[in-house]
């Protein structure tokens, strides 16, 4: 198997051979192997997170210090236990895990150590002189303060439900948070797939790396294939460890894909990494821990798995102008059982993160997409990273959409309303139907800034609530190719005077059939 290391100098701990090797075992052998952990004799010089390599006439595979007792040391194996027996000569090799990241990545599928997955050619090393590549550890430390500056970029999904209610910063670390099959992977391919468009069309410098943690692998085929039929593969990276993965993939995946995305964080880029997800993340921890004895806590976990995930997030920020100015924006995926929120893991990391969307089973099931929940989704960023003629379009619709679900909720207990409640009602539920948007169909943000201002002014209101799509998508199309419009649309993002839309957006819908 083939692994790359990084050497680190004496001030990144770098271990320093000549003064323990007078006292110090370096050598040591297997006494016991069992569910991809190894136990070890005689390597009291090892440290927690070194790699060592085990040697089996020949055939050498490679290993994670995870615990040090008293008498042995416990290793968690990076491939298949079948490779290792009993009375193995292990080697300490005085470095941590890491792995080559640069820009020779994108297009590519690897695992959480730099190995091809795909079928492309196999990734070979690259010289120390190529600045397009670096040597990054897969754990390294999160930036601190003063290397940051806040959050004021927005980071476009393309959802229309996600970039007016509830806006993402560069920099920022926002959670997806639901059950099983409600979309969350689709939210974050789609934002993926919105970056990459937007970042092509403004030449920008933005990558994207997907994670995948325990999936079936034919969930990440459909993925990959998404992403090219949609042409921005090229721009992402996808670093892969499956179900059928060893548990210490799965362990290192979210950590590999965060190095992958700070080396682009690094350069001055902007980079969003997603991970999918990190309940199952959590889950590869509890049973490496469990095999290893350390002691269970709530539902089993043991004591640090807050700190797995805290040190995983906490790498992302949008750095200061002296550092490069470049961002690294998290999209944590998390897991719930039966919409459960209180579960120990999503609490953690709620905790963590600086927002949640939350996908709801109900709303997914009756065929509305995305289905967030608005009521418990909230972005803790919120308007300091939203593009500035579109807030003051969203922050209307938001106060309309409130009023109109406070309405609801009382209206749905009376047989009979006012006028002018109705009148809401009607006016309210269009703007509902308007969040709704097929997967895989980001919409730009200055189409955005169109459609919800003429919602907001009313326009739609006189549509019955099914057709409001399609007169969307009628009403767009329209814009677009309209000699008067269209030239103004694209420049809606930054130049959006009401002014103009309100005599065109007037007249198409008095003449709409």
């Amino acid at each position: 198997m083939k692994l790359f290391f990084f050497y680190t100098d004496s001030q990144d701990n770098k271990f320093n051979f000549d003064f323990f090797a007078e006292t110090n075992n370096f050598t040591g052998s297997v006494i016991a192997v069992a569910d991809g952990v190894v136990r070890v004799d005689g390597l009291n010089a090892a440290r927690s997170g070194e790699l060592v390599e085990i040697d089996n006439d020949g055939v050498l595979t490679n290993a994670i210090v995870l615990n040090l007792e008293p008498d042995q040391i416990c290793a968690l194996l990076l491939d298949s236990d079948t490779r290792v027996r009993v009375g193995n000569s292990v080697k300490s090799l005085g470095v941590q895990c890491g792995m080559q990241v640069g820009y020779h990545l994108l297009g590519r599928v690897i695992n959480p150590i730099g190995e091809s997955l795909d079928d492309l050619p196999e990734l070979e090393p690259v010289s120390d002189d190529d600045t397009t590549s670096a040597w990054y550890l897969l754990e390294r430390d999160a930036p601190g303060i003063i290397d940051r500056k806040p959050v004021d970029t927005p980071v476009e999904t393309g959802l229309k439900v996600v970039d007016a209610l509830f806006p993402i910063g560069r920099g920022q670390r926002e959670l997806i948070v639901g059950d099983r099959q409600t979309g969350k992977t689709s939210i974050a391919v789609d934002a993926i797939i919105n970056q990459c468009r937007v970042a092509d069309l403004n030449d920008e410098s933005v990558y994207c790396i997907y994670v995948s943690v325990g999936q079936k692998l034919s969930s990440l085929v459909r993925i990959v294939e998404t992403l090219k039929r949609e042409g921005v593969m090229e721009r992402c990276v996808i670093v892969a460890a499956n179900a059928s993965s060893p548990a210490a993939l799965q362990y290192l995946a979210p950590y590999a894909g965060c190095s992958v995305g700070e080396f682009f964080r690094d350069q001055g880029d902007h980079a969003i990494v997603v991970y999918d997800d990190l309940t199952k993340h959590a889950n590869a921890y509890r049973q490496i821990s469990l095999i290893l004895r350390r002691p269970p806590g709530r539902e089993a976990y043991p004591g640090d798995v807050f700190y797995l995930h805290s040190r995983l997030l906490e790498r992302a920020a949008m750095m200061s102008d002296e550092n490069g100015a470049g961002s690294l924006t998290a999209l944590p995926i998390v897991e719930t059982q039966a919409g459960d929120l209180s579960g120990y893991i999503p609490t953690n990391v709620i905790s963590i993160t600086d927002g949640q969307i939350v996908t709801d089973t109900e709303l997914f099931q009756s065929g509305f997409r995305p289905a967030v929940n608005i009521g418990l989704s909230v972005s803790r960023v919120g308007g300091n990273a939203q593009n500035k003629n579109f807030k003051k379009i969203a922050a209307k619709f938001k106060r309309s959409l409130n009023e109109y679900r406070e309405v609801a909720s009382f209206a749905q207990f009376g047989s009979e309303v006012d006028e002018v409640t109705a009148q809401l009602l009607r006016y309210g539920s269009r703007l509902n139907a308007l969040l709704a948007q097929p997967n895989n169909d980001p919409m730009p943000i200055e189409k955005q800034i169109l459609v919800l201002y003429a919602a907001t002014e009313g326009f739609f209101t006189k549509v019955d609530e099914k057709d409001v799509l399609s007169v969307q998508d009628k009403f767009l199309t329209f814009s677009e190719n309209s000699p008067v419009v269209g030239p103004l649309l694209y420049n809606a993002a930054t130049e959006f005077s009401a002014d103009d839309f309100d005599p065109f957006i007037s007249y198409y819908f008095s003449n709409l059939n």
